[in-house]
């Protein structure tokens, strides 16, 4: 039995049609990625599902026993309130349920009893009676200190809060809006474990196409007011869409050359006229109202660098560079070279120092230690996740222009209309103040702004954030063909992987690491560096660590015995075999056609990857167990 389903449903807002006759279903165990251009009206479609917002026309469907929990877009508030009592809340309903209860308790007149029962049913359909118990296994899996206030938290923290409170309510579906917005990226990962974990279906949007690609089973797409859906994952989604944009071009082609034909026909001469087929007339009518009703495909933002002089080869160096802030150490010992047309990323947790290392290499910071030296000729453009720079009162043409009616981009004068156009802002959209815009035309703005001033190094912190995909597709092309420099600190694992050319990672008590490529490749440069002092076999280096190793073991005095020794030696062949079962099961349950099948077969190999990812896990406890008997030996 399916969750939900839409029947022909129809939202729309005065003249604008969000869901035109709209069809959905989405089933249990289904993990469905919703996405779309910014304004095309995703959240809409998930306040229709969470009840905030009712259709205009068709019918909403849901399970009658469903229950729907949501992670809303916005962080919860840094308040007073205690983290427990936060995921408490997901569960406010029942918590009113057993208040109520409570206080009828000692009553005992005729009506009262009567109430007392029908809520005794009510808090025992709903486990009502165990609200402790499940705040505190909920606070336990997501690792959250309950005593802590909200305020005593990060960001992200305070997003594993919020997931709590979602999560507590042990939901059919969960809606999940953005997820991702400015968590770093070990927060998103966490989150992307704690998604595939959950067995419920889930209904989410986001502009992380990393995390779509890897929890999607399905995508459905909203695009001039229509769903399609599309089976497997984004990867997969992006073959099939481009293959019905080229057949939606030809099909188009074919239609305009027919409407030109019949446009030139009736017009003519008068032997034509007077010969002419009225069927053929009519069809010709019916063809003009068709091509007048055509929903075009909303363009997507085009924009072009303005390109500054070239600086000099050398940027920016550091040697020895030290940095603190409160006390604890951010940065230790860095030496580093920045050259005229690299492309550097920086990732690290939030709060781990970024935007003090970048203030250090654009000269706004001088070090506690070590020397700086910057290059020439430097013209530095800044695009700031805090959106400091724009005035939100101001509409969109004074932030971006200073109240200029025209600006100049490579040598040629635009009207601000015109250039503002190209960033998707319409002429009455363009005059609007910045305190009215959504998250995405905010990015926008700054873009715009940012895109109009020359500049040969470009710092881009967190750019990517509220994007629409196709956004951010055609700003990694811009910045992929731009021959300045480029700083750029961001969690979009996918972003950095396709534009950066080196990795600044902050890892830990002070120390940042520089690695080639992006975040992949920083993933692999790293387990093969972890493997390689933890676990060292075949190079000279290995051969040697193999040696020392050796050569402190007779200090120990005592060595495993035989039978844990062989224990030891068998756990890596049988970890890659676990390993190996447990791709296969993820890869199995997240076919697109997966949940499609019989409901005990789909319920059987869900408990066998839970009970594998268990059994893998206890493994690897087991080996670095061991590992710690022999080092300690």
């Amino acid at each position: 039995m399916p969750l939900i389903k839409f029947d022909e449903l129809c939202v729309s807002f005065g003249t604008r049609t969000l869901l035109d006759h709209v069809n959905l279903q989405i089933d249990p165990g289904e993990r469905v990625a919703l996405v779309g251009l910014n304004g095309a009206g995703k959240s809409t479609l998930l306040k229709v599902v969470s009840g905030i917002q009712h259709p205009d026309a068709g019918t909403f469907w849901q399970d009658p026993a469903i229950r729907i929990a949501e992670l809303p877009q916005m962080l919860p508030a840094a308040d007073e309130r205690r983290v427990e009592d936060v995921v408490m809340s997901g569960l406010a309903e029942v918590v009113r349920l057993r208040s109520e209860y409570e206080a009828l308790a000692n009553s005992h007149d005729q009506a009262s009893l009567a109430q007392l029962e029908k809520l005794q049913h009510e808090l025992e359909a709903r486990d009502g009676w165990h609200l402790e118990q499940r705040v505190e296994t909920i606070l336990n899996r997501l690792s959250l200190p309950g005593d802590k206030t909200m305020a005593e938290l990060s960001g992200g923290w305070r997003r594993r809060a919020a997931l709590g409170a979602a999560l507590v309510q042990a939901p059919d579906l969960l809606l999940l809006d953005e997820p991702t917005n400015h968590l770093d990226i070990e927060t998103i990962e966490w989150l992307e474990e704690q998604i595939l974990a959950f067995r419920g279906g889930v209904l989410f949007i986001s502009h992380d196409r990393a995390l779509v690609d890897r929890l999607a089973t399905r995508i459905i797409e909203l695009d001039r007011g229509h769903l399609s859906s599309f089976p497997g994952n984004y990867s997969k989604y992006l073959e099939q869409k481009e293959a019905l944009l080229q057949e939606e071009e030809r099909r188009n082609a074919e239609f305009d050359k027919k409407l030109a034909q019949e446009e030139k026909w009736i017009r003519q001469g008068i032997k034509a006229r007077r010969t002419r087929n009225e069927g053929r007339v009519r069809a010709l009518k019916k063809l003009r109202e068709e091509r007048g009703e055509r929903r075009e495909r909303q363009g997507g933002a085009q924009f072009n660098l303005e390109d500054a002089s070239k600086s000099g080869k050398l940027v920016v160096e550091l040697e020895q560079v030290s940095h603190a802030y409160e006390g604890q150490t951010i940065i230790q010992d860095l030496t580093l070279a920045i050259q005229r047309g690299d492309r550097v990323g920086l990732i690290g947790p939030n709060g781990a120092g970024k935007s003090t290392l970048l203030k250090i290499l654009l000269g706004e910071l001088q070090p506690d230690q070590g020397k700086v030296r910057l290059g020439t000729k430097l013209e530095v453009a800044y695009f700031d996740q805090l959106r400091g720079q724009l005035d939100p009162e101001k509409t969109i043409i004074d932030n971006v222009s200073g109240g200029r009616e025209s600006i100049t981009i490579n040598g040629r004068d635009r009207h601000i209309i015109s250039y503002l156009q190209d960033f998707l802002f319409s002429p009455e959209r363009a005059r609007t103040p910045v305190k009215a815009l959504s998250g995405g035309e905010c990015n926008r703005v700054m873009l715009a702004r940012l895109f109009s001033q020359p500049a040969n190094m470009l710092v881009l912190d967190e750019p990517t954030n509220d994007l629409d995909m196709e956004t951010l597709e055609l700003l990694e092309e811009i910045l992929l063909s731009y021959e300045g420099t480029l700083l750029l600190v961001s969690h979009d694992r996918r972003f950095l992987d396709n534009v950066v050319t080196s990795t600044l990672a902050f890892e830990g008590k002070g120390r940042v690491s520089e690695y080639v490529g992006g975040y992949q490749d920083w993933l692999r440069q790293r387990r093969v560096a972890a493997t390689a002092s933890v676990k060292p076999a075949g190079s000279a280096a290995s051969e040697a660590a193999k040696q020392a190793k050796a050569a402190d073991k007779p200090k120990a005095g005592r060595k495993l015995s035989y039978k844990l020794q062989r224990e030891l030696d068998a756990l890596p062949a049988q970890m890659e075999e676990a390993e190996a079962l447990l791709e296969a099961l993820q890869a199995e349950t997240s076919a697109a056609d997966f949940y499609s099948q019989d409901h005990a077969h789909v319920t059987e190999r869900l408990e066998a990857l839970s009970a594998q990812e268990l059994k893998l896990e206890a493994l690897m406890e087991r080996w670095v167990e061991l590992e710690e008997m022999q080092a300690g030996a």
